[in-house]
């Protein structure tokens, strides 16, 4: 009588080593340990930052940021000086240009943001062809190493988040009102071309903080993905932040696990995680709408409610 039970413990116990084994063995060793940390941090910073990039509309501009990076990051390989300094000179030409064509001639905004997107990007990409070691340093700069993430670069990230989140918790108000209402907050006297400008800083504070870890192309991925993908289930800009940070911490351990079995590229993979997460939320979503409507067609009660679910338009109403 007692056989059957035995082997069914037997076989409870070793699923449960399975899985517990399953989970730990990809951070195992130091070097997998310090990328999933090295992720996390960058997680947390894009994640933040990414709610109001794209509450604001700013997806474009981030894109371009994060490219605008590169040729400060590709002068520091060449020249041999710290990338975080070469990535912040970076980021300031590239805010310094934007505002200098949009003052000084009638180009809209998206068309300064174009040209320099590519401009300091092919730049970039010049500098680091006279390196001797060029695919290598290329690769590293457009896809990260997040493998060789040492304990400096973890503290130097940690830092960097700590300001990032500090000044998004003290902007919430003004922030809030940028987003929603521009001509609102400069009626309540709360500057809205400071915080827009305190907001770039914060954007490009969470890019430089975080390419070491997932490289510049893919620091858009946390950047966007996770907010994106929290706008779909939030109704509140608070719940929002939330779920931005917990998708994005998702997506750098789902991330770092899958790419140690798949044996696929750790930054390329935890930039990928939101992006299916996005399109399966929005896949749910969906048919849960769809089920609603054949569920109760002729109820107009039920019609309104299912029209105002819509997380970034709740998000308004905050």
């Amino acid at each position: 009588m007692l056989l059957p039970v035995f082997s069914e413990f037997s076989e409870f116990s070793m699923f449960s080593v399975f899985s517990v084994d399953w989970l730990v063995e990809p951070f195992a060793l130091g070097f997998q340990q310090r990328a999933l940390v090295g992720g996390l941090v960058a997680a947390v910073m894009c994640s933040v930052v990414g709610v109001w990039l794209v509450l604001r509309g700013m997806s474009f501009f981030g894109d371009a940021f994060v490219h605008g990076v590169m040729p400060g990051i590709a002068a520091a390989v060449l020249f041999g000086f710290s990338p975080y300094l070469g990535a912040a000179i970076a980021a300031a030409a590239m805010v310094g240009g934007m505002q200098l064509i949009y003052r000084t001639t009638t180009l809209k905004e998206d068309t300064s943001i174009g040209l320099l997107f590519v401009g300091m990007m092919a730049l970039g990409v010049v500098l680091i062809s006279k390196s001797d070691s060029y695919s290598g340093s290329l690769t590293a700069i457009l896809f990260g190493d997040a493998l060789g993430v040492s304990w400096e670069d973890i503290r130097t990230q940690t830092v960097m988040a700590v300001v990032v989140i500090v000044f998004a918790v003290l902007l919430y108000r003004p922030l809030m009102s940028l987003s929603f209402s521009p001509a609102k907050a400069q009626s309540l006297g709360m500057h809205p071309k400071l915080t827009h400008g305190l907001l770039l800083v914060l954007i490009a504070t969470a890019v430089i903080g975080s390419f070491q870890a997932v490289g510049t192309l893919l620091v858009f991925g946390l950047l966007v993905g996770p907010p994106a993908t929290a706008a779909l289930v939030s109704r509140t800009v608070p719940v929002m932040i939330t779920w931005s940070v917990a998708i994005a911490v998702f997506s750098v351990w789902c991330g770092l696990t899958l790419s140690y079995y798949w044996g696929t590229a750790g930054s390329a993979t935890m930039a990928l995680v939101p992006i299916v997460l996005f399109f399966l939320v929005l896949a749910v979503r969906e048919a849960v709408r769809r089920l609603r409507r054949r569920g109760s067609p002729a109820d107009p009660v039920s019609s309104m409610n299912e029209a105002s679910n819509g997380g970034l338009d709740q998000a308004v109403s905050a």
